[in-house]
């Protein structure tokens, strides 16, 4: 249902290095790259996620109770996307673990404060 979605950003190269290294820990790829907008994609799969600088020129906030959860093939890669959130300037969120008892999951926020998730089933 989802095509994409969009996340803005106040700092483009700042969030391409974030998201470079955190969705390639997930199989993502960075697909356009322009001044004020990177679209990222995994093969075979429609939906993309895409970085902005706000259209109307004011400064990218993030939203309370909001967060983007991604899909991943397996416990390492939710470690992996964990430890490169980290690794570039990311907050952590949530350790990797098993929640609910059914998924094992992860969160960080990315530099400019954004919710992120990613999972696998347990």
């Amino acid at each position: 249902m989802i095509a994409y979605s969009t996340l803005g950003t106040n700092d483009m190269d700042r969030s391409v290095a974030f998201y470079d290294a955190v969705f390639g820990a997930l199989g993502g790829v960075r697909e356009v790259t322009s001044e004020n907008w990177t679209r990222y994609g995994r093969a075979g799969e429609r939906a993309k996620v895409c970085l902005a600088t706000p259209f109307d020129r004011q400064r990218a906030t993030f939203g309370n109770g909001t967060m983007l959860a991604f899909e991943a093939r397996d416990r390492a890669a939710v470690d992996a996307f964990h430890a490169a959130a980290l690794a570039q300037g990311g907050a952590d969120e949530g350790a990797p673990g098993v929640r609910e008892e059914t998924h094992y999951v992860a969160y960080v926020r990315d530099p400019d404060g954004n919710k992120l998730c990613a999972f696998t089933p347990k």
